[in-house]
């Protein structure tokens, strides 16, 4: 174990819990404890005593390719100011956790330094300002006017306060009050990687840096970037995050996951442990998912963290034992986290209860603004009641869509209209609705942007068949069908009957008997009753006996027909038959 490291996850501890990022603090103690104990104590006692007072130098060995460090502030003067300061500081601390911000912000106007200007924007922006955003957001519940999230109208005044800082913590509240301005998602990022260059140990920012990533071809552009090496653990855990996060997650994100797991690096990782079972969930192996949540429960009863992920893995699978008892289980721990309102939401959806489904959903909206997966899931139990309007509406403020009136209305209070376009799953249900509604050409434009974040999901390229086909383009409809065969099961046969069927359409008998044949293939390669591919053998049959081509196989193919108590024996009977006679006739081609 590195001794940087241990010295970094230490002073994050402190210096984050000092300046009120309390979910910072517990994050990198979590992490801290999760590395065995004789590796965190070996030779690191005077390290440790040292980082009471002063910390040392923690900025591990930076990428060649990373922007250069900003103009620190006089390092001296600002210890000998939060000296000074001392108690000022520690009474907003403890109004911070005690949430009373206004406090804070109220013992801390005499205070010049750094950390005291930090305390007080956050204070203003996080505790203060966008609470107060939050209870007027609420009240427009079930109101088709409520925006996506809550407008926060200090955003600009705050931003202008921190414009020009070159202190890492202010440096990270510029970052986050940039990242409200869509238009200024770049500048976010490059505030949070100068952020992370002069303190890379605050996972906030890095959280944060996470959140503006669109797609796994920016993750890519970013991590040269980034001050740190690409085998720096944070770095390894930011892009395993950053590609859960985009719903992506490929087997080097698992690979990292192992290697992060290790003895040599943080094998009680309990967040580490969710991260591995996330990425197993979205590649929907379902069955790996569920042994790694069973794992961290049992090394933890109480970690609500994901558990509405593994509440979606329980809901896919029908397990609905095991779903009931983690519901009970978690109610009873806390039933004000909106995670366990979604775990409640999908227990109540196994149950065929969509009312009281959608309320647990939407109390989970109300108490974490940020948590958008909740609104899809609601739009799902729309769509179960057939509400198609109620579906689009949530689904469209789960990606953050609204009506170009409403966007308007709501830009001319304030830029922060956040949107998360990241979940496929929002924007296939709302294709879903708007299918059924009978507007294929809506329904396309939102399967669209669901196979741009999800280009191997078989279901997302089966959908724009399907829809393409309702609108009678056949030709694109095969497309979306070849493209869903690339990386479906192997022994699938509905996309090659679907195919099949689109070829006869086009009067295209040849390809279309190809499918046929591949649909018997594989029904016979995996012990399928024959009745799975009769239709098929009776259409490629019918082919070669037009075509006198392979008649053998036509032959054979009929014979299996024949003897078997299948609807199509009549039909099977007579080709035989006439493939008989063919054959007697002369040799097949």
């Amino acid at each position: 174990m590195d001794q940087t490291l241990l010295d970094g996850l230490r002073a994050s501890i402190r210096q984050c819990a000092e300046r009120g990022l309390f979910s910072a603090s517990k994050w990198s103690s979590e992490l801290l404890l999760a590395i065995p104990l004789s590796r965190r104590h070996i030779d690191d006692s005077e390290s440790y005593a040292s980082t009471q007072l002063v910390d040392p130098p923690l900025v591990p060995p930076r990428h060649p390719l990373a922007p250069p460090l900003a103009i620190q502030p006089d390092e001296e003067l600002q210890l000998e100011l939060e000296a000074a300061e001392e108690d000022a500081l520690f009474s907003a601390r403890t109004f911070l956790e005690s949430r009373d911000p206004m406090r804070a912000i109220h013992c801390l106007r005499q205070c010049s330094s750094t950390k005291a200007k930090f305390i007080e924007y956050y204070s203003h922006f996080i505790q203060a300002t966008e609470n107060g955003a939050q209870r007027n957001w609420s009240k427009l519940d079930n109101n088709r006017h409520q925006p996506p999230e809550p407008l926060n109208p200090t955003v600009d005044v705050l931003l202008t306060a921190v414009l020009n800082a070159t202190d890492p913590w202010l440096l990270y509240l510029k970052a986050l009050f940039l990242s409200r301005f869509p238009m200024r998602r770049d500048e976010a990022i490059e505030s949070a990687i100068l952020s992370i260059a002069g303190f890379p140990w605050n996972w906030g920012v890095w959280s944060l840096l996470s959140t503006c990533i669109n797609d796994g071809g920016e993750l890519s552009a970013i991590l040269p970037l980034l001050p740190l090496p690409t085998v720096h653990p944070f770095v390894q855990m930011f892009q395993i995050k950053t590609m859960n996060e985009l719903q992506a997650p490929s087997d080097h994100e698992l690979g990292l996951c192992d290697q992060l797991l290790s003895p040599e690096l943080f094998p009680n990782s309990l967040w580490i442990m969710s991260q591995r079972a996330c990425a197993f969930y979205h590649a929907h192996d379902f069955k790996q998912a569920q042994a790694q949540f069973e794992r961290i429960l049992e090394i933890d009863p109480h970690r609500a963290d994901n558990i509405d992920i593994f509440s979606d893995v329980l809901y896919v699978t029908d397990n609905r034992l095991k779903l009931s008892r983690l519901a009970n289980d978690f109610l009873m721990l806390d039933r004000e986290r909106p995670e366990v309102c979604c775990l409640v939401g999908n227990l109540y959806s196994q149950r065929a209860e969509h009312e009281k489904a959608i309320k647990y959903f939407r109390r989970a909206t109300q108490l974490d603004r940020t948590y958008l997966s909740a609104w899809t899931l609601m739009g799902h139990e729309h769509v179960e009641m057939k509400n198609s309007s109620a579906a689009i509406e949530s689904y469209r403020r789960a990606i953050g869509l609204l009506p170009l009136v409403l966007v308007i209305a709501a830009l001319s209070f304030s830029p922060s209209i956040d949107v998360n376009r990241k979940d496929y799953r929002a924007w296939y249900g709302l294709g879903q609705a708007y299918e059924l509604l009978n507007m294929h050409q809506y329904a396309l434009h939102y399967y669209h942007n669901a196979t741009a974040l999800r280009p191997y999901d078989v279901r997302l390229w089966q959908a724009q068949g399907m829809c393409y086909e309702e609108m009678g383009r056949l030709r694109e409809a095969i497309e979306c069908f070849k493209r869903a065969l690339i990386t479906a099961d192997p022994n699938e046969i509905t996309i090659n009957l679907r195919l099949a069927s689109l070829y006869a359409a086009q009067q295209d008998f040849a390809e279309s008997a190809a499918y046929h044949r591949r649909v018997v293939e594989v029904c016979q390669a995996t012990g399928r009753p024959v009745h799975d591919f009769a239709r098929s053998s009776i259409k490629v049959a019918e082919y070669y006996l037009e075509t006198k081509n392979n008649l053998p196989l036509a032959k054979e193919y009929m014979k299996t027909l024949s003897v078997s108590n299948v609807e199509e024996v009549v039909r099977a009977a007579e080709l035989l038959k006439l493939v008989n006679a063919a054959l007697e006739g002369g040799p097949s081609s």
